[in-house]
């Protein structure tokens, strides 16, 4: 559901965008063919670009952030945070982003030691999801406390947290396919555009191909609090981040961002 202010203007309009080429995938998944050069680009997990700076270049202006909370990124948990070191937490396998966001908070900014764990069918005292999974969770309230991450970040760092960025490989940045790259994220942004015009016309186009189980006024409020513009406070923030996910040894080294 996040990526729909992205796309809903292509559906059922493939005579216009015929040149283009889509892929549908989770962020795990994505990666590894942008990294490959498979795909040209992908509104990729902020991370991914850390893992292959060598290989890719950022879009200037589109990411994927929010305003406040973001929803879409939750732990659900059956204790307070800072009671979890020592304690399993389920680990949802679609975003190493947020993966390792939730490392650098337990340890960084709760300083707790957790087991992190990927079999959901073994005993857990707090899960990690993403995306619809964690919007349908959030519905239920299944759990006595729930942390928002980007409201985590933001109370720790006072900088919005930057879950995804348009993310280039370089063989699109030559020969013919440059200027179609140029083209396909200008219909982007004003895919975006028509998106906040007229959330709910764009959300029932997509939800003809792509059917959801969550009501319209959840969807609105979530929609609301997502914010698509690459700010420089927000490019502040994803380099903080790349920093800490040094300090915390999940990357190598802290990359500069490099952009189209």
């Amino acid at each position: 559901m996040v990526c729909a202010p992205f796309f809903h203007l292509f559906l059922q309009r493939e005579r216009r965008f015929q040149d283009y080429y889509f892929e549908d995938g989770v962020p795990r998944a994505l990666n590894k063919k942008l990294w490959s050069g498979e795909i040209h680009l992908a509104p990729a997990s902020s991370i991914a670009y850390a893992r292959a700076p060598q290989s890719l270049v950022l879009a200037p202006d589109i990411c994927t952030s929010s305003k406040l909370e973001v929803h879409s990124v939750e732990l659900f948990s059956r204790c307070p945070i800072e009671d979890l070191s020592k304690k399993r937490i389920f680990l949802s396998s679609q975003s190493a982003t947020s993966v390792a966001l939730l490392r650098i908070l337990c340890s960084q900014r709760y300083h707790i030691s957790p087991e992190f764990i990927i079999n959901e069918n073994t005993d857990f005292d707090a899960k990690l999801l993403i995306g619809d999974e964690a919007l349908l969770e959030k519905m239920k309230m299944g759990f006595p406390y729930c942390y928002d991450l980007a409201s985590l970040w933001r109370e720790w760092q006072g900088l919005p947290f930057v879950f995804g960025a348009w993310s280039i490989h370089h063989s699109a940045l030559f020969s013919d396919v440059r200027p179609l790259l140029e083209a396909f994220l200008t219909d982007v942004k004003e895919s975006i555009k028509v998106f906040r015009e007229s959330p709910e016309r764009a959300l029932a186009s997509w939800s003809a191909l792509y059917s959801n189980t969550f009501p319209k006024e959840f969807l609105l409020n979530y929609y609301g609090s997502l914010d698509y513009e690459f700010t420089e406070e927000r490019k502040e923030s994803l380099s903080l981040y790349f920093l800490l996910c040094k300090k915390e040894g999940i990357l190598l080294d802290a990359p500069k961002l490099k952009f189209l």
